[in-house]
């Protein structure tokens, strides 16, 4: 599942550099993730580094797009190829 960022987002700018896919950018009003490079840190930590930081818990799972651990794994090694 890729996450998403709700809009009781602060602007706070401690987010984006805790990614390590840089899958979270500055939006027209709050910061934003971009699925296709959201791998909820699998691959690099255990836990998601946006959620663990975020201190208005205004990171979510993004309903739009479910994948399984085994489909974050494998957007992960492709992100790594690249």
């Amino acid at each position: 599942m890729a996450l998403i960022i709700t809009d009781t987002c602060i602007n706070c700018d401690v987010c984006e550099p805790e990614c390590p896919n840089g899958a979270i950018s500055q939006g027209e009003e709050i910061y934003q993730i971009n699925p296709s490079f959201c791998t909820e840190c699998v691959g690099h930590y255990n836990e998601p580094q946006c959620i663990e930081v975020c201190p208005v818990d205004c990171i979510k799972t993004d309903p739009d797009h479910i994948e399984s651990k085994e489909q974050l794994k494998d957007k992960y090694q492709s992100l790594i190829a690249k």
